[in-house]
């Protein structure tokens, strides 16, 4: 399974627990404020994804900016899979 596929199953698993609803379909350019998902549920995110890929990029890097496009976030996973 590829990081963008288990991010998107992540955050609809996510939406699914705090009963949220994802805005359809999640571009690239889609910004994450305005995809569904409050806060709460970012941080669901970030610890779910942890727990599947076995890292934070949050963590392991050093992010300077968080990211505000679903491009942005996957970027960010995608880099720190590649240093794993």
């Amino acid at each position: 399974m590829n990081i963008e596929h288990q991010i998107r199953h992540a955050m609809q698993q996510v939406a699914e627990l705090n009963d949220c609803q994802l805005i359809e379909p999640i571009e690239a350019d889609t910004l994450l404020l305005e995809c569904g998902l409050d806060s709460l549920s970012y941080a669901m995110l970030v610890a779910q994804l942890e727990e599947d890929l076995g890292f934070d990029p949050f963590t392991d890097l050093v992010i300077d900016t968080y990211p505000s496009s679903f491009a942005e976030f996957l970027a960010i996973y995608q880099l720190c899979a590649d240093k794993q």
